[in-house]
């Protein structure tokens, strides 16, 4: 059988369904994209709280007595630590494996439940770390805390494409991405604040304030209703229909009711997600579920995020003023996204990535010169005031980009390209990849900088240019376009369409077949 996307008007148009926003569908979704509060939190927290000195003397004291040397010590190399990077990264690859079981989950529980549990499991991390008494303690914390962040940004944004309106999609799942940035700035905040205090046990209350976005996270979920294509593929009709008419605020629901119960049964029919997803007919969704969320992370903005206060101290910052940098960059990421917001449903997604892409390679190769001028191959140098304002704002620069651009529809657009039959296993595969190489990156930039120095960021600035040439030829616009319909634009592109319409051929012959 063909799927509910082929059922289009007449002219080739994608439909569109009655229905507006309604307050309940903003307040649905605002409360489920808490769940981008705990990643963005994490990001921000734990990069400040590996730059707070008394933080690493008790848990790490051969960095801290690196970073303790003569300035004359490559300044590249200061926080190259195995340890470290374990303590950092065990959170992503934790989060990996999570979202394999996570997916089962959403889709015989439904995104709500993923959600609740991700919040409650991120909420026992938090406490652990922040009450941690040795290096067993972080990591079993940040491995919980990693189990949470899998669950959420497996359902999150899928829970948010589903629930929104095709006309506002965008804005809508772009929410998660800015509550991400709203983590990682008040993490910022909140670790410059900290380290101030007398006694030197401000970390405890960084580490453990992750319990906050974590309480928002899964009490906000007792609340939140399933979505309408969650509630059909668990067989709850009814449910499902009076739910689409109370988002949609209107009773005619019934084009697109009956799009979401023929797409229902087609998921229904497949006994295995996993190997359906591997079809041919799929290589387009397959290709971008394992693609965006890599190329998101070879941009290199984890590095810059998560990193950041080391970053700023390893080019020189004093550490109250690698910390206050680190506020800026959050701040500029927060209000950037806001740029995408305002503008995803009107110029697509095509557009922004491009437009960032560009911005991004810039901002890379003159970061990466900047910083070869001054420190050279030996890494040793005191820069002065000017030169590190100039430093800050080409970061700014980047995460600028990034925020309106790789950002946001890093997320946006796998989770609305994929059909309900292979959904939750698509998902899996996105947050697989994100993680995966957010961990691999987290594991190796510090041996990186070490390594290949300012050069590091030249290599970022390549991987920019690889990523938007893909988007430029290999990614259509999605913009405005239901889910239910979304094989359209695969069996319309240049390239997709010798996949999409192959594997539709194959199908309808075996249909009639069986006829």
């Amino acid at each position: 059988m063909e799927t509910a996307g082929a059922d289009r008007g007449a002219d080739g148009a994608p439909k569109h369904y009655p229905g507006k926003m309604t307050a309940y569908v903003f307040l649905a979704c605002l409360v489920a994209s808490s769940g981008g509060l705990i990643f963005g939190y994490d990001i921000g927290i734990s990069g400040g709280v590996t730059s707070m000195d008394t933080f690493l003397s008790r848990f790490f004291p051969s960095v801290y007595a690196k970073e303790k040397e003569v300035v004359e010590t490559n300044q590249y190399c200061k926080f190259d630590s195995e340890l470290l990077t374990l303590f950092t990264s065990s959170l992503y690859l934790a989060a990996l494996i999570a979202s394999l079981f996570a997916s089962v989950i959403t889709r015989k529980f439904g995104r709500k439940m993923t959600m609740l549990g991700g919040g409650f499991i991120f909420l026992v991390g938090a406490v652990l770390n922040g009450a941690a008494r040795n290096v067993a303690m972080l990591i079993i914390g940040r491995i919980l805390l990693g189990v949470g962040v899998g669950f959420s940004i497996q359902a999150v944004p899928l829970y948010l494409s589903e629930m929104a309106p095709a006309k506002l999609r965008g804005m809508l799942n772009i929410s998660f991405q800015l509550m991400i940035t709203v983590g990682i700035l008040f993490a910022n905040l909140i670790n410059y604040f900290t380290d101030k205090i007398a006694g030197g046990w401000g970390w405890r209350i960084s580490l453990g304030l992750a319990a906050v976005p974590a309480f928002i996270m899964a009490g906000g979920s007792l609340f939140l209703p399933d979505t309408p294509n969650s509630l059909l593929a668990r067989g709850k009709e009814d449910e499902a229909r009076a739910m689409l008419r109370r988002i949609r605020g209107t009773n005619d629901v019934g084009p697109e009711y009956d799009d979401l119960v023929a797409a229902s049964e087609a998921s229904k029919a497949i006994e295995n997600p996993w190997s359906t997803f591997l079809e041919r007919r799929y290589r387009p969704q397959l290709v971008m579920s394992v693609l965006i969320p890599t190329l998101q992370q070879l941009t290199g903005i984890n590095v810059v995020m998560f990193y950041a206060p080391v970053l700023f101290k390893t080019i020189g910052f004093g550490g109250t003023a690698s910390l206050m940098s680190a506020v800026i960059t959050g701040l500029v990421n927060m209000v950037a996204t806001f740029v995408s917001i305002a503008t995803v449903d009107r110029l697509g997604r095509k557009k922004l990535f491009i437009q960032g892409g560009i911005q991004m390679i810039l901002a890379q190769f003159i970061l990466g010169t900047l910083i070869a001028i001054k420190f050279g191959t030996a890494g040793v140098a005191n820069i002065s005031r000017g030169y590190a304002i100039v430093v800050v704002v080409c970061i700014c620069v980047f995460v600028s980009a990034f925020a309106w651009s790789w950002g946001p529809l890093g997320w946006l657009v796998p989770s609305e390209i994929f059909p309900l039959e292979i959904r939750s296993a698509a998902q899996s595969v996105v947050v697989v990849f994100n993680m995966a190489f957010t961990f691999i990156i987290a594991q190796i930039f510090l041996m990186m900088l070490c390594r290949l120095k300012f050069g590091l960021f030249f290599f970022f600035g390549a991987m920019e240019v690889i990523m938007t040439a893909f988007v430029f030829f290999f990614l259509p616009e999605t913009k405005g376009i239901p889910i239910e319909e979304m094989d359209r634009i695969w069996g319309e592109h240049w390239y997709w369409g010798r996949f999409v319409d192959a594997g539709r051929n194959r199908v309808m012959q075996m249909t009639s077949t069986n006829v």
